[in-house]
């Protein structure tokens, strides 16, 4: 069983820490409690902790000329800037941190779905939807990192996504600490089966990049390499290339095999492919032949245990469908 380091992950403290809600209330998140044990958690509330109360009047983002601004509905307050301001504080608190789950529709923290009105008061909202004032400084300044909120992580594919992003990219961390290169090229060599599930162009390009054969800096290599890691992860993985995957780990077994495994797995693989099983179902035949036929190699492959087993579930929202 691998053993993992734990990422940092900012968390809105209203998600199962503290009734800091504008209604006093806190949200019930159960990946967000399953995840806890197995990360080091920064809470913040950004509302509460620029001087609103708990309760508090709702705000609301309004668009005026072009320009998206926060406001407090009954008072008027204008709380733009006072939100950046702090935002850019509390986020410079924290020079290493490896992803982020805010609050889903939030005028501070939504991610993509917050509602813009035209004005305040009792008016139809406007077509668009926008980011909240908060979530807005935390992509600007982290723009290819895990940023999620916990509505989105219902949905089993997205999940593991993350799952898989945040505890390469600390992994990647501990990697960049040790500012040598054959700590690089072991991990982008671990990782090779994880990454191609992903975007084999860019799995290639990383590995130029580890392979250093321009001689830059170790400190040039690194933020290269960490770019490149983030563009591997900043799509969701498809159907075809896990597959693809799939298809390559076989084939270092399928000499071994009798013809019974190998349909049997083929059939597996096809009933994948038309979304009847998951991918752990697939990972799973395949990681109990590299037990049995003790391949070194691949027993390293993060490819196989990518998070901790106990974050694997079953449960799914049902919204959202691989793409082939």
């Amino acid at each position: 069983m691998r053993n993992f380091i734990k990422p940092k992950i900012f968390i809105s403290k209203c998600i199962e820490f503290e009734e800091c809600r504008y209604n006093g209330l806190k949200i019930s998140s159960p990946v967000v409690r399953a995840l806890i044990d197995h990360v080091d958690v920064i809470t913040h509330c950004p509302e509460a902790e620029i001087g609103l109360g708990i309760p508090r009047e709702s705000l609301r983002l309004v668009q005026k000329d072009g320009n998206i601004s926060l406001l407090q509905s009954k008072t008027e307050h204008d709380l733009t800037t006072k939100m950046r301001t702090y935002a850019k504080e509390i986020l410079s608190r924290y020079p290493e941190i490896h992803g982020f789950i805010l609050k889903s529709r939030s005028p501070s923290c939504g991610l993509k779905d917050v509602k813009v009105y035209p004005s305040l008061g009792k008016v139809p909202m406007i077509h668009s939807k926008a980011q909240g004032i908060f979530a807005e400084e935390v992509t600007n300044r982290y723009p290819l990192y895990p940023i999620e909120d916990e509505g989105r992580l219902t949905n089993l594919r997205l999940r593991e996504h993350f799952f898989r992003w945040i505890f390469t990219l600390v992994d990647f961390f501990e990697i960049k600490k040790k500012n040598k290169i054959k700590y690089l090229t072991d991990f982008h060599a671990r990782n090779k089966y994880l990454f191609m599930s992903y975007n084999q162009k860019e799995l290639k390009n990383a590995g130029a990049i580890a392979a250093n054969h321009e001689k830059l800096s170790i400190e040039e290599v690194m933020d290269l390499y960490e770019k490149s890691l983030n563009r591997i992860f900043s799509r969701l993985p498809r159907i075809s290339t896990n597959i693809n995957v799939a298809q390559h780990i076989f084939g270092y077994f399928s000499k071994e095999l009798t013809d019974k495994e190998k349909n049997y797995f083929l059939s597996e693989l096809d009933r994948f492919r038309q979304q009847k099983i998951p991918l752990s179902s697939i990972v799973s035949i395949l990681k109990t032949w590299v037990m049995r036929f003790d391949t070194a190699y691949l027993e390293k492959q993060t490819y196989f245990e990518a998070f901790p087993e106990a974050l694997l579930t079953i449960q799914d929202s049902g919204k959202g469908r691989l793409n082939s």
